[in-house]
């Protein structure tokens, strides 16, 4: 009986070497990783994700050869590689006496169609193995709502923390209260100085060197040799470290804040490391939990709490969301918006200061954080009557952080409102004022926020009651946007004209603005 050789394909974005796989070398397997023009090509990423991608890859491949276990790396500009899943592995059957093929449960539905149908096509046996990485299974969160129409993230946060033990005094909530949401609004006040971020310097010259002669469309900008972002679990550790001992103390309070002269404020910027598993969420809460518990003076409960939701809640609960609704979620577009995207979300070039800077910043390091994506690049795209499609495409290219289980619920369900409210209760939409009390952008803007019409109006405002007027039938009854049509019943007719005109005159041309 022939001996048993095993291949296992790892993916980009499972970087995980606490994985059970990992426990011990086996002459029997071996690993395979590939940079691929198949993920540098279905979207136009930053070249900071691509490049951060590749080297945290090549880091994590190194590692495990250090530990003793056998490694195919393909890197894209291997004359093997054959640029897909499917041909390398076909390939490597070829070569080598495999008997066997192995694979972690990918984290995207169409990677999970593509493996099922290589299962199908290989003259050998295919298996899946979980990541060991996500705090429920794909389904939980389907079976969690089963009978519902609506998915209520505070109910499944709520059993979250009663399972893991988490920020909790026996059955009850610590402190009280299980959101401290209403302390986590403040805008940024100068009060508390912002400590300086830790940033690496990690030379993927070689690579963008790789990536440009290879001609990969990309987007926005990159310094080869001073990456800022972690590419191996180490650096993650350290940026880990760094959040607990120095941002956390205020992370909750300015957690929706936003300032011209800082990108980052007081947000921890684990999203890449955790998304390509170089660190587990159960670790990363533990370790804030940690801080809290030897400084609670220090650290207060809006500011732990605040922290465990996003990951504990809102991080589970998306990718939940996102196996629940797939694929009719990448389909749903209720507003039906047909809109294009305008040409300042790629270059960044507008007299609208909250857009110059949020998309400026994200050209400039491949990061927003979660109210600059939510409240001034989607709101605005919501507004403007969007195209879901070409709003996904952007926020899965642009952002480091950007897998597709993360991107699209967070894009078309939560932010463009394309699922009809099965998992937000309201659009996400605002006009200036809330921008204006949220940050100090509109301090130096060309345009005023107060005005909803005339010259150098802020657009926001206009297209906010257009946006309000045009989808009148669909929104009335929604009983946390009853204000809304109440405010605008009562404007007067001449009123509603002037700023229905304006609207309409900005909606004519989106990229003068």
């Amino acid at each position: 009986m022939p001996r048993q050789t095993t291949l296992r394909l790892i993916l980009g974005d499972q970087l995980n070497e606490n994985h059970s796989w990992f426990k011990k070398p086996d002459k029997s397997v071996t690993y395979v990783m590939m940079e691929i023009r198949q993920e540098t090509d279905y979207v136009a990423h930053h070249i900071q994700k691509v490049a951060a991608f590749f080297a945290a890859m090549r880091a994590f491949a190194e590692r495990l050869r250090k530990l003793g276990h056998r490694v195919i790396y393909l890197k894209l500009d291997d004359p093997q590689n054959r640029q897909t899943i499917a041909g390398n592995i076909t390939e490597l059957l070829h070569q080598k006496k495999i008997t066997h093929v192995e694979y972690l449960l990918p984290d995207e539905y169409r990677l999970d169609l593509q493996l099922r149908d290589l299962a199908e096509t290989l003259p050998v046996p295919i298996q899946a193995t979980d990541t060991q990485h996500f705090l429920t299974e794909r389904q939980e969160l389907k079976d969690f709502f089963a009978g519902k129409k609506r998915y209520l993230m505070e109910s499944f946060y709520r059993w979250m923390r009663k399972r893991y033990d988490i920020l909790m005094d026996k059955d009850k909530p610590f402190g009280g209260q299980w959101n401290y949401d209403q302390k986590n609004r403040q805008a940024y006040d100068h009060q508390v100085a912002i400590p300086q971020p830790l940033l690496f310097e990690n030379d993927v010259s070689d690579i963008v060197r790789t990536i440009r002669s290879k001609k990969v469309a990309t987007i926005g900008e990159i310094q080869p040799a001073k990456l800022i972002w972690p590419t191996n679990r180490d650096q993650s550790l350290a940026l880990l470290k760094s959040f607990v001992d120095d941002f956390l103390p205020a992370f909750g309070t300015y957690e929706d804040a936003m300032i011209s002269a800082n990108w980052h404020l007081f947000h921890s910027r684990l999203s890449f490391a955790m998304n390509t598993k170089m660190l587990h969420p159960l670790e990363v809460i533990k370790a804030a939990i940690r801080a809290w518990e030897k400084k609670p003076s220090k650290i207060e409960i809006q500011q732990i709490e605040g922290f465990v939701r996003q990951i504990l809640g809102w991080r589970e609960y998306m990718h939940g969301i996102y196996w629940t609704l797939m694929p009719d979620l990448e389909a749903m577009n209720y507003f039906d918006h047909q809109g294009a995207l305008p040409d300042f979300y790629w270059t960044g070039d507008t007299r609208m200061n909250c857009l110059r800077a949020a998309t400026g910043q994200s050209l400039k390091h491949a990061y927003a954080h979660h109210i600059q994506r939510l409240m001034v690049t989607g709101n605005f795209a919501l507004l403007a009557g969007v195209h879901p499609d070409a709003v996904d495409q952007w926020y899965l290219g642009i952002y480091i952080d950007a897998i597709q289980w993360v991107e699209l619920p967070n894009t078309r369900a939560m932010s463009q409102f394309a699922d009809g409210g099965q998992v937000a209760t309201k659009p996400y939409i605002s006009s200036a004022k809330y921008i204006h009390s949220m940050s100090d952008y509109c301090d130096t803007c060309k345009y005023n926020w107060k005005l909803r019409h005339g010259e150098m109006a802020c657009p926001f405002n206009s297209l906010y009651w257009e946006f309000v007027n045009r989808h009148r039938k669909r929104l009335q009854k929604n009983p946390r946007v009853g204000m809304m049509y109440r405010t605008w019943d009562r404007m007067d007719n001449r009123e509603k004209k002037q700023v229905l005109n304006q609207a309409a005159n900005y909606l004519k041309d989106l990229d003068r603005l």
